[in-house]
């Protein structure tokens, strides 16, 4: 079923859709920068204990429901006394509950697959990098998943990258196959590569569904982010507890700030800016800045675990920077462009 499905939604009008497409990219780099930091912290706190990539998965999105569950509940407080200072009535007419039915049933559903997609693709993953390491794994997750958003976002949501983008998103994914196996390491088996197209798969959706959801206005960038939390933690749980869901460390403090910070910082924090970001780009777009993260995975591991960047690695964090800038560049003017009261999807396609 197209996600375009239902009534029809219309974009900025062009004075105001550059701004916001600004906006929108500047916070789904800083979410890329965010989940940049997320390698770093959790390979400290695998040094220090025998904690699973599943557990710490797992409780950096309880950590992270924690923190965002207090901001919801605050905020949605503040729109209903926003509403019941402007009169308007909490509930629809009765004419009308029928539509809201409607749309709550939809709103409801896709906010359910949002955490699943969420969940596939942290599972998929960390199963991916069992099978064939952490290299083949993420230039096949990260770089598959812009082609499948750009794919999504064209059969789905009626969006065109054009030629320009295009081209953007072909220089992402080479920069970053060079950028992650520019050494020349890693070993492709037929699994992990399995695993890591489903885990593209999930990440994909879930950009699709927070773009759909945000243009549409259904749901904000913090609910959207709790409740596909509170789905994927669901789901997750039971391969936490097979893998040993409370890991021994003897470092307990250092390990419990660690973990704190990956559920605040690289989650609570950076997923709210993604859905906010999803909300305003294109969702090809949308996967591609967020390719933020390996850029500032590799300046960390240089900065704090001493590693060394060789010239192809080089060579690849200049090529994806470039092609970052060049699609955000791309997006921001084909926003400017667009026509007063243009039908979202282009020619409306359902």
């Amino acid at each position: 079923m197209s996600l375009t499905s239902g009534r029809r939604s219309t974009l900025p009008t062009s004075p105001s859709a550059a701004p916001h497409a600004g906006r929108g990219i500047a916070a789904l780099a800083a979410a890329g920068t965010c989940w940049g930091t997320t390698g770093v912290a959790v390979a400290l706190i695998f040094q220090l204990g025998d904690a699973g990539p599943v557990a710490v998965s797992f409780w950096r999105l309880v950590g992270a429901i924690v923190a965002l569950a207090p901001v919801v509940a605050l905020r949605s407080a503040r729109r209903r006394r926003r509403l019941a200072g402007t009169g308007r009535p909490p509930c629809p007419a009765p004419r009308s509950w029928r539509a809201a039915a409607t749309r709550h049933r939809r709103r409801s559903g896709l906010l359910v697959a949002a955490g699943a997609g969420m969940a596939v693709f942290q599972a998929g993953y960390f199963t991916a990098v069992a099978h064939t390491g952490v290299a083949v794994a993420t230039v096949v997750t990260l770089g598959a998943a812009p082609v499948l958003a750009a794919i999504g976002g064209r059969l789905l949501l009626a969006e065109r990258l054009g030629a320009a983008g295009t081209a953007a998103v072909a220089g992402a994914v080479a920069g970053l196959s060079v950028l992650v196996v520019g050494d020349g390491t890693g070993s492709a088996t037929v699994p992990g590569i399995g695993f890591a197209l489903v885990s593209a798969a999930g990440y994909a959706a879930t950009t699709l569904i927070g773009r759909d959801l945000g243009r549409r206005g259904q749901a904000d960038a913090y609910t959207l982010t709790l409740v596909s939390f509170a789905v994927a933690a669901v789901l997750l749980a039971p391969l936490a507890w097979l893998t040993g869901p409370l890991p021994h460390t003897t470092h307990p403090g250092e390990s419990a700030l660690l973990l704190a910070y990956v559920a605040v910082v690289t989650t609570a924090v950076a997923y709210p800016l993604y859905f906010a970001g999803t909300g305003t780009v294109r969702a090809a777009t949308a996967a591609v800045v967020t390719l933020t993260e390996p850029l500032c995975a590799a300046v960390l591991a240089v900065a704090v675990l001493g590693e060394r960047l060789g010239a192809a690695t080089v060579l690849g964090m200049v090529v994806l920077a470039g092609s970052i800038v060049a699609l955000a560049r791309t997006e921001s003017t084909t926003a400017r462009a667009r026509p007063t009261g243009r039908r979202a999807g282009g020619a409306g396609r359902r």
